[in-house]
C-alpha cells in the first residue's frame, strides 16, 4: 500500500501542470463570453434548425471515422471547403445581424452593470399594450380586418423583407389607418418589434392544419401559420364578425375580450426588474474595506 501511494505521489510530482497567468484567464473569459453570445444568438434564429442539421452531418462523419469508412471520409475531405463556403452563404443574413448587434452592444455595461437602482427590461411598454388593445377592439366594432404579428425572441427579418418598411412608433390611430379599407397598406400583415411598427403588407405562411374551422379565412390561417413557424404572438381581427382572436404556438384562441388580450400581451411583454445596485454596493463595500485596511 505504501509503495502504491509512493508511486502515485512520484507520478503527480513529475506531471507538468500548465502555469495559468492573467492573460490566460482573460482569454478564457473572452472565449466564454463570445461562445455564450453565439449560443444566445443561434437559439433565437432560423440558424438553430440548420445548426442541428450540421451537427447530424458531423456525427455521421464521426461514425465514418470510427468505422474507417474511407470512401465517405474521402468525399467529405474533398467537399469540406465547399461546405464551409456554403454555410457562410446560408448564414449570411444572420451573421450580418449578429455583427451589427455586437457593434451596438456595450460589452462592459453588459458584464458589469454599474448603474445604481433597478432596471426594467421588457419587450414593449405598457403604453404599447394599451394602444394595441384599443386599436384591435376599435377595428372590431366597425368590422375592419387586421393581422398584427408581434415579434418575440425569434427575429422575423425574413417576413419583414416581404413587406413595406415603416419603422414608426406604434399608436392605435396608425394601426387603424393602416388597415382601413381601400388604403395601400391594408392588405397583408403588420409586424411589430418592441414599440414600433417595422413593416406592413407582409406575406405570412398559411397553416396546413386540417383541424382549423372551415369558416376561417386566409387571415386566420396566416396568423396560425406564422405562429407555427416562430414564437410570435399574432392578433387577428375578423372582417366578417369583428371578433378578435390570438394565435400563438400553432394554437388559435378565438373571441378574446379586451381583458384576455391584455393578459396575453402582458405575458408576451416579459417584464423583468433587474436590481443593479447590489453589485455597486458590493464593490463600494470592498473599496471601503481596503481603504480602512490601508489607513489602519
Amino acid at each position: 500500500m505504501t509503495d502504491i501511494s509512493g508511486n502515485l505521489i512520484d507520478i503527480l510530482t513529475r506531471m507538468a501542470f500548465p502555469k495559468i497567468g492573467i492573460i490566460d484567464i482573460i482569454q478564457i473569459a473572452l472565449i466564454a463570453f463570445f461562445v455564450y453570445q453565439f449560443m444566445i444568438w443561434i437559439k433565437y434564429t432560423h440558424a438553430y434548425t440548420l445548426l442541428k442539421g450540421i451537427l447530424v452531418v458531423l456525427l455521421f462523419i464521426l461514425v465514418a471515422y470510427i468505422f474507417k469508412m474511407n470512401t465517405i471520409l474521402w468525399i467529405f475531405s474533398n467537399l469540406a471547403s465547399t461546405l464551409i463556403v456554403g454555410v457562410i452563404v446560408i448564414f449570411q443574413p444572420e451573421l450580418r445581424k449578429v455583427l451589427e448587434q455586437l457593434g451596438k452592444k456595450k460589452i462592459m455595461a453588459a458584464l458589469i452593470p454599474f448603474d445604481a437602482g433597478k432596471e426594467v427590461k421588457e419587450r414593449f411598454t405598457d403604453k404599447t399594450i394599451s394602444e394595441l388593445v384599443r386599436a384591435c377592439f376599435d377595428m372590431g366594432e366597425v368590422k375592419t380586418g387586421a393581422l398584427i404579428v408581434i415579434e418575440q425572441n425569434e427575429l422575423l427579418t425574413d417576413y419583414i423583407r416581404t413587406g413595406i418598411n415603416l419603422d414608426a412608433i406604434l399608436t392605435s390611430q396608425l394601426l387603424i389607418n393602416i388597415f382601413e379599407h381601400n388604403t395601400p397598406l391594408h392588405d397583408g400583415a403588420v409586424i411589430v418589434r418592441e414599440n414600433r411598427i417595422v413593416a406592413a403588407t407582409c406575406y405570412l405562411p398559411l397553416s396546413d392544419n386540417m383541424e382549423l374551422s372551415k369558416q376561417l379565412g386566409t387571415r386566420h390561417r396566416a396568423g396560425v401559420g406564422i405562429s407555427e413557424q416562430t414564437d410570435s404572438v399574432t392578433i387577428i381581427v375578423s372582417e366578417e364578425t369583428g371578433q378578435v382572436s390570438v394565435a400563438q404556438g400553432g394554437k388559435l384562441t378565438r373571441g378574446v375580450n379586451s381583458a384576455k388580450l391584455r393578459e396575453i400581451l402582458v405575458r408576451a411583454q416579459n417584464k423583468q426588474v433587474v436590481d443593479n445596485s447590489k453589485l455597486r454596493h458590493l464593490l463600494k463595500g470592498r473599496m471601503k474595506h481596503e481603504e480602512e485596511k490601508n489607513n489602519g
